[in-house]
């Protein structure tokens, strides 16, 4: 059974900061990988991915983030 996408937008350094803090307690899970050849990050906990996040960087500043994330997780 295919579940309904949810797609949210996060804009402005507080906002974004803000929204990193919230699943900060997952970064003990959180691996470095490339994401289509650039920068980013698995979380996993219990051998189980339970989101990818793909970081735009321009200037040497993140500028984007995406995100994949299981919904159930």
């Amino acid at each position: 059974m295919a579940r309904a996408r949810h797609t949210v937008v996060i804009t402005g350094a507080r906002a974004v900061a803000g929204q990193a803090l919230t699943f900060g307690r997952l970064s003990p899970f959180a691996r470095p990988v490339l994401v289509n050849g650039a920068a980013g990050v698995v979380v996993a906990a219990e051998g189980r991915p339970l989101s990818v996040m793909a970081f735009t960087v321009t200037n040497g500043k993140i500028v984007g983030v995406d995100v994949l994330a299981d919904p159930s997780a």
